[in-house]
């Protein structure tokens, strides 16, 4: 039965090259390609610029890395096709197959040979004044973060309308399980297995050292504001959609409706991909 397929691309030539080799061998199989390049690349990319991926996809395969599969997650919109990444990346923390397994791996898809793993998403809603400004779906993070230029934010934090702290720090990261490899992680946030049901608070340089990384149940309702005055401070979602905030704005976060449907191989468990990606040393 021929199927549907979106390809997300990363825009890079050796890609591209590939990209372009698997959608002729879809059509020759007789499947329909849909094709759109990634706008990783593009931080100020709104999802309003671009044409929604059309409803009857039967899967997407993203060849590139973790942003050009970030990309491919906000085409999709709400739409829970199974997305298959492939790694053309330099790390790659949710591409499934490498390049190599291209071929092996959509046949497998074809074939109804596959499972998918639901991955949480978080809600971001920012209010000011009664007014909704935005609204966004994210799968890895939503992070407020100041300039380079401007003192460290104070940012006020509830969960469930419960006073946590003021963050005094360069930052604040909200993530999901998935996104605790991405920003928290450098930013000396713990990793979270994908099947854990939390969210992480994970503070940017904070100035007291006892503000120290949190996760919270994936039903809290976290509210978040500047404290005080600001200037230069930068909200951002998954790293791809940017937006300036002050002490006027009220970031709302909780669990979103709608997960993410990845594609998963059976031969790829995430504690090696841990150890392979971190350089971690073992007996294997």
């Amino acid at each position: 039965m021929a199927k549907n397929i979106g390809l997300v691309v990363k825009p890079d030539p050796h890609a591209r090259r590939h990209a372009d080799d698997l959608e002729q061998w879809l059509k020759a199989k007789g499947h329909g390609v849909v094709r759109r390049p990634s706008d990783a690349d593009s931080p100020t990319a709104s999802r309003s610029g671009h044409e929604a991926a059309p409803a009857d996809l039967s899967f997407v395969l993203v060849l590139g890395g973790d942003g050009t599969l970030l990309s491919a997650v906000r085409w999709l919109g709400d739409n829970q096709v199974p997305i298959l990444g492939i790694k053309f990346g330099e790390l790659g923390f949710l591409a499934e197959a490498g390049e190599e397994q291209i071929h092996m791996a959509v046949q497998a898809i074809l074939d109804n040979q596959f499972a998918s793993w639901p991955r949480m998403r978080l809600d971001v809603e920012v209010w000011r004044a009664g007014e909704r400004l935005a609204h966004e779906i994210v799968f890895n993070d939503v992070v407020i973060n100041k300039g380079a230029l401007a003192r460290l934010a104070l940012i006020k934090t509830l969960v469930d309308d419960h006073y946590l702290t003021d963050y005094r720090a360069d930052g604040l990261i909200v993530a999901t399980p998935t996104g605790s490899t991405a920003y928290s992680l450098a930013a000396g946030g713990p990793i979270m297995h994908p099947a854990v049901a939390g969210i992480l608070l994970t503070p940017i340089c904070p100035f007291t050292l006892t503000n120290r990384p949190m996760i919270v149940p994936e039903s809290s309702r976290i509210k978040i504001q500047l404290a005080e005055r600001s200037a230069d401070i930068m909200l951002t979602f998954d790293g791809q959609v940017g937006l300036p905030i002050d002490e006027t704005h009220t970031i709302l976060v909780r669990k979103a409706d709608r997960p993410v449907n990845l594609i998963t191989l059976p031969e790829r468990n995430f504690f090696d991909v841990l150890r392979t990606k971190l350089k971690w040393s073992g007996s294997r």
